[in-house]
C-alpha cells in the first residue's frame, strides 16, 4: 500500500488537476535558469540597483502605461458599444467586408477594431472580444485572431505623423511613410493568415461565437437594442462599454507589468553609461543579439548602418521608446528615407506587442494560444519589413 502520489496522477474527484511530486527534474532545472538569469542582471546592474529599477519600471508601467491604456480602452469601449447599438457596426460589415476577408480573413465588422487601434494603440481592439453586436459576425477562429489584428494596426497614427513630422537630408518623407504603412499592412495580413490557421486547427472552421439558436434570431438581419428611448439607450450604452473597457483594462495589466518589465530591462542599457536604479535601465541584451544577427537583418531590412537595427529590435517590446532614437539617427547620417520606410512598417507591426500580447491573448480568454500568437505576430513583423523595403526600392 502506497501514500505516496506517482510522478502524474489523477486525484480523485479532482480529475481536472494534474499531480506531479513536489521535486521533479524541471525544479532543478527551473532554479538553475532563474538563478542564473538573476545572477546576469545582478553582475551587469548590481543588487540593489537590479531590484530598484525593476520595482521602478513595474512602478512607471502602471502609473504612465497601464492606466493610459485602460483609459484607452475604455474610451474605445464605449465607442464600440454605441455604434453597436445603432447598427453602424452593420453597415461597416456590408462595406468592408470585400477587404477584411480577402486580406484578412474576417467580417467587415473588424474594420472597427482597425480604425479604433490604428488611432489609439493595440487593446482597442480588446472590447469588441465581449460586444456580442461584434461577435454576432465572426467565428470562433477569428476571435482568436483579434489580438494580432488589433497589434498590426495599434499606434499606427502615432508612428506616422511622428515619422512625417522628421526631416531628412534625402528630402520629404512622406512618400517612405506611406509606403511604410502598406507594408506594414501586408505583414499583418501574414500575421493574421497564419494566426488563422492555428485557430482553426483549435476550433474547426464552422464553430460559432453566438448562435442563432442562443439569441432566437437571424443574426446578420437583425440586431437587438436596449429599452428605452434614443438618448437612454445612448448612456446606457456607453456606460455599458466603459465597463468592459475597465474590466479589460484589469484583465491585461499583469501581463503588461510582468512582460514588459522583463523587456525593457533587456532592451536598454544604463543611463548614460552609469547605472542609477531608475526606469527602464538593464542590460541591453536585445541591441547587442541584433548586431550579432545583423548579417541576416540588414539584407532583408536593407540598413546601411547596422546601428539602424537597434529600431526593429526595441519596437518589439515598446515602439514609443523606438521612435525616440529616430532624430538622432537621421541627424547623423544613420538612416535615411529607406530606413524610414522600413522603421514605419515594423513599428506600426510591431507595435511593442511582447509587452501587451500576453495579457491581450489572456483577456480575451485564449491564454493557451498565447506562445503561438506571439510567434505569428513575430514573423508578421518581420514580413513587414522586408515589404517595406521591397516597396521602397519599386516604388521609393
Amino acid at each position: 500500500m502506497s501514500f505516496g502520489v506517482k510522478s502524474e496522477e489523477r486525484v480523485e474527484g479532482q480529475a481536472e488537476k494534474r499531480i506531479v511530486k513536489a521535486i521533479t527534474t524541471e525544479t532543478l532545472v527551473s532554479l538553475a535558469v532563474l538563478a542564473a538569469v538573476f545572477a546576469i542582471f545582478a553582475w551587469q546592474m548590481g543588487i540593489a540597483y537590479m531590484f530598484k529599477t525593476m520595482m521602478g519600471t513595474a512602478h512607471d508601467l502602471i502609473l504612465n502605461t497601464v492606466f493610459f491604456l485602460m483609459g484607452v480602452i475604455i474610451i474605445a469601449g464605449a465607442f464600440t458599444s454605441l455604434i453597436s447599438e445603432f447598427g453602424i457596426v452593420s453597415i461597416a460589415n456590408r462595406l468592408v467586408s470585400p477587404l477584411m476577408k480577402p486580406l484578412f480573413g474576417l467580417p467587415g465588422a473588424a474594420s472597427v477594431g482597425v480604425v479604433a487601434t490604428y488611432l489609439s494603440d493595440n487593446p482597442a481592439i480588446m472590447p469588441l472580444a465581449a460586444d456580442k453586436g461584434f461577435l454576432k459576425y465572426f467565428r470562433q477562429w477569428q476571435v482568436a485572431t483579434l489580438v494580432n489584428l488589433g497589434t498590426v494596426f495599434g499606434m499606427g497614427l502615432i508612428v506616422t505623423t511622428f515619422m512625417l513630422a522628421q526631416s531628412s537630408n534625402t528630402g520629404p518623407l512622406g512618400k517612405a511613410v506611406l509606403l511604410g504603412n502598406v507594408g506594414a499592412i501586408l505583414g499583418g495580413v501574414v500575421s493574421v493568415r497564419l494566426m488563422g490557421y492555428f485557430g482553426r486547427r483549435k476550433y474547426g472552421k464552422d464553430a460559432g461565437v453566438i448562435s442563432e439558436e442562443q439569441e432566437g434570431y437571424d443574426l446578420l438581419r437583425y440586431r437587438e437594442v436596449r429599452k428605452g428611448n434614443v438618448v437612454q439607450r445612448a448612456l446606457e450604452a456607453l456606460l455599458d462599454g466603459g465597463v468592459h473597457g475597465v474590466k479589460t483594462g484589469l484583465d491585461i495589466m499583469p501581463g503588461i507589468i510582468i512582460i514588459c518589465t522583463i523587456v525593457m530591462m533587456l532592451a536598454f542599457g544604463p543611463n548614460e553609461g552609469v547605472y542609477t536604479g531608475g526606469a527602464y535601465e538593464g542590460i541591453a541584451f536585445f541591441p547587442w543579439i541584433g548586431a550579432k544577427l545583423s548579417f541576416i537583418i540588414e539584407p532583408l531590412f536593407g540598413f546601411s548602418n547596422p546601428e539602424a537595427i537597434a529600431f526593429p529590435v526595441t519596437s518589439l517590446g515598446s515602439v514609443g521608446a523606438a521612435l525616440a532614437i529616430v532624430p538622432e539617427f537621421l541627424e547623423s547620417g544613420i538612416v535615411g528615407a529607406k530606413e524610414i520606410c522600413v522603421f514605419t512598417a515594423i513599428g506600426i507591426c510591431n507595435a511593442g506587442f511582447l509587452s501587451t500580447h500576453v495579457g491581450m491573448m489572456d483577456g480575451i480568454k485564449e491564454r493557451g494560444l498565447t506562445n503561438v500568437a506571439i510567434a505569428t505576430h513575430f514573423i508578421g513583423g518581420l514580413c513587414a519589413g522586408v515589404f517595406g523595403h521591397a516597396l521602397f526600392i519599386l516604388f521609393g
